[in-house]
């Protein structure tokens, strides 16, 4: 292959639909999943979980379990503290103050309490059922502001407050802005908790050997899991090995720490690799999206700008603190919307209650407010009688703008998102008129999302001698076509076919650290980190094509595919590894995010906040039924500032999937709390989209820049936020009702329009 051909290859890696590499897998249904893993001799874990909300364990009986056929071990919180095989039985990534079994007393209905390991699953679950537990109910909250009162009922007695995050920003001057202002619109806006609900449920199997622990699980966090194991059973972090297989969904679901204590707990206690899978009541049981209550007053000048806005969020942080105490700040940080707001004063806080550990759900911690902000923001502009579109764009944020804190706007776009969602649906032009019975109206909704400093990526790029090239990277591949992504990247920095480019699963064993796979953060992380691992690759492939070839190391040029020296012939990666007599030669690569010194004050956020800023925009156009209040999404468009787009279907997958996983908070979801108990833990009774929920006219745009070297943006949860504000817009234009709470079920909007009430 000639330089030139070398150069072609390269420049055909970047904008191009290339295929995802598992695709005709995942559809026939041959790809493995970690549920699909199992080793030899390995056990199996069923669990008793808590029928109560708060409870103290007064006594466990667990003879007739153990006598049972099979059953290998019964293992109780105190199980725990007792053994010396598990010296730190208390896991958690912001606070550990979860165990992987109740210790003295439950927290929520569905913690569990004993875990029933035998030879075969169905044993373990029949032994389960022969447990005994007796218990003394205790006081319980399930709602955050009663668990703030004074004499609310403890959850944990090192957190007698119930303190969950509590987080500040003040900007301006906000009650003088407000005594001054023409206009001061107020209003609270409720977001329920809802289920991820990945297909694949939570699943790990753990094995101890002489090395240490082994553990396959379905994680988005495998470096997170590493973490806490090595923690919990004092080891080394290379004694802790976890692989993880492509998942099956994760949607947030299966960030943090799960399952993988009690595994690596049952495995250790009692000496064979043990596997658990949870039941799909008990994926309802383990984590949901947080609840919130978002109030927000703005006051406006008489030109209809935006001069001060004043919120305060409330997140239901659950039994168990998980990530909430960091994530409370990134849903402050989110709250004001892509506005420009000189004077701002937030308050973020979140509490333990007795229900569910609330966590990442796709969108974390930018849904809430993003429904409340741009639900405010239509009904502004409807009490001063200006177009919703038109007071957007007058009061969007612009390159130059200083963002709430202090931090200088740069890559900014909702001006461009607002316009291409709007002309997309015709946002100028009347809707057509409904059937009988039923009205047409249009709604938009434009979010801002920021991207979390202080993340870490490590990747390492290896080259083989006959021209395959393996990436090595702890970040996860969960239906969002990943590998595909990063082969694409490395082709293009390396200048190699696609097809010889291969990305490893997550193995810490032999990949490196990664904060998570979340956040839409991975194409630009990972992407750092290959970018940077390729030119420590290419410095070290210098060096020995200048010695091969008797030149200096600064008369190598590098050429896709190679490396020349003048007008010499192209040298191939081949044969440089050969006339080296190397069979491989790797390059490691990192990408850091700056620590934001912001954070470190709590009470007084300040500076700095975003690495850049995640940009989207959804426009709808509904038809509400006057008679039943149901909602028929009649066309949508998405757009989301990319950068630079890597592969343009998937990236119109990914923004049109977030759409369709929106609706579903949008009109149907709710996870039902009644006395202290999930109602509805099943998919009869916990509603999501189906494939007649979709729109029939549902389309998306990936906004990109001219610049060949922009930066990437990640694009995987842009148009999910804006969704359900941009229906309860369209709704109210159709129907002249506002509905504050999500979901937007037909029961709740048909209450609205029949009592004309705001819910």
């Amino acid at each position: 292959m000639t330089a030139a051909e070398m150069v072609t290859v390269a420049q055909r890696s970047i904008g191009v639909d290339y295929p995802t590499p598992d695709a005709r897998e995942r559809v026939v249904g041959t790809l493995r999943y970690t549920v699909d893993h199992s080793v030899e001799g390995m056990a199996y874990g069923r669990l008793v979980r808590s029928p109560y909300p708060h409870a103290l364990i007064d006594s466990i009986d667990t003879r007739a379990a153990a006598a049972m056929d099979g059953v290998m071990a019964v293992i109780a919180g105190a199980d725990l503290v007792e053994s010396d095989l598990v010296p730190h039985p208390y896991f958690g990534l912001a606070r550990r103050d979860q165990p992987p079994l109740a210790i003295g007393k439950v927290r929520y209905a569905g913690d569990p309490v004993v875990l029933v390991v035998a030879d075969t699953d169905s044993r373990a679950r029949a032994a389960a059922a022969m447990v005994g537990v007796d218990y003394t109910e205790l006081p319980y909250t399930v709602d955050p502001e009663e668990a703030a009162a004074p004499g609310a009922p403890v959850i944990h007695e090192e957190w007698p407050e119930n303190q969950c995050g509590d987080w500040a920003l003040h900007q301006g001057d906000v009650d003088a802005a407000m005594a001054g202002a023409t206009h001061i619109f107020e209003g609270e806006y409720v977001s329920p908790p809802a289920n991820a609900l990945p297909f694949e449920p939570f699943v790990a199997v753990a094995s101890w050997g002489e090395s240490g622990l082994e553990i396959w699980t379905a994680t988005q966090w495998p470096s997170a899991v590493q973490r806490e194991l090595a923690h919990m059973f004092e080891l080394g972090i290379d004694e802790v090995r976890v692989r993880v297989l492509p998942l099956g969904g994760g949607f947030g679901a299966k960030g943090q720490v799960k399952i993988e204590p009690l595994v690596a707990a049952a495995s250790r206690l009692t000496g064979v690799p043990v596997r658990v899978e949870f039941d799909r009541d008990e994926v309802f049981l383990t984590t949901c999206k947080h609840p919130a209550r978002v109030r927000i007053k703005t006051g406006v000048d008489a030109d209809g700008n935006f001069i001060a806005r004043d919120i305060d969020l409330v997140y239901n942080a659950g039994a168990y603190a998980g990530l909430s105490p960091s994530g409370v700040a990134q849903g402050m940080l989110r709250s004001p919307g892509p506005y420009r707001i000189p004077n701002v004063r937030l308050r973020s806080r979140g509490y333990y209650t007795n229900t569910v550990p609330s966590g990442s759900f796709r969108g974390a911690m930018t849904n809430q407010p993003a429904f409340a902000y741009e639900s405010h923001t239509d009904e502004i502009a409807g009490e001063l009688g200006i177009d919703p579109l038109a007071l957007r764009l007058q009061n969007a944020l612009r390159d130059g703008d200083v963002y709430a804190g202090g931090q200088l706007m740069h890559d900014v776009h909702f001006v461009d998102l607002l316009e291409e969602v709007a002309v997309a649906i015709d946002w100028a032009e009347p809707s057509p008129p409904a059937a009988p019975g039923k009205a047409r109206g249009k709604g938009l909704g434009v979010i801002l999302k920021t991207a979390a400093p202080g993340t870490r990526t490590e990747a390492r790029v290896e080259l083989n001698s006959d021209g395959t090239i393996h990436v090595h990277t702890s970040a996860v591949d969960m239906g969002q076509g990943l590998q595909g992504t990063l082969a694409q990247m490395v082709a293009h920095h390396i200048g190699a076919p696609y097809e010889m480019v291969t990305v490893s699963d997550p193995d810490t064993a032999v990949t490196g650290f990664d904060s998570m796979t979340a956040g839409s953060r991975t194409t630009f992380a990972s992407g750092v980190a290959i970018h940077s691992a390729i030119e420590t690759l290419r410095r070290k492939l210098a060096g020995l094509a200048a010695h091969q070839l008797g030149v200096g190391y600064e008369d190598i040029r590098h050429v896709a595919g190679g490396a020349v020296s003048g007008t010499g012939p192209v040298l191939s990666f081949a044969d440089i590894l050969a006339g080296a007599g190397l069979d491989s030669l790797s390059g490691e690569g990192t990408y850091q995010s700056p620590r934001s010194p912001a954070l470190d004050h709590p009470g007084e956020v300040r500076g700095e906040v975003s690495v850049h800023w995640h940009q989207g925009a959804v426009a709808v156009e509904v038809e509400v039924d006057r008679e039943t209040g149901r909602i028929e999404i009649v066309r949508c468009h998405g757009a989301a500032w990319a950068g630079r787009v890597i592969n343009p279907t998937r990236a119109r997958q990914q923004s049109e999937g977030s759409i369709i996983f929106g609706i579903g908070p949008a009109l149907y979801e709710e996870m039902l709390v009644i006395d202290g108990q999930v109602a509805n833990p099943n998919m009869s009774d916990y509603m999501i989209p189906s494939i007649v929920d979709i729109p029939m006219e549902l389309t998306s745009t990936s906004l990109e820049s001219d610049d060949e070297e922009a930066e990437i943006h990640g694009v995987g949860e842009m148009t999910i936020p804006a969704v359900a504000p941009a229906i309860a817009n369209a709704v109210a234009a159709a129907v002249g009702v506002r509905v504050r709470r999500l979901p937007l079920t037909a029961e709740r909007v048909l209450r609205a329009i029949e009592g004309h009430d705001r819910d």
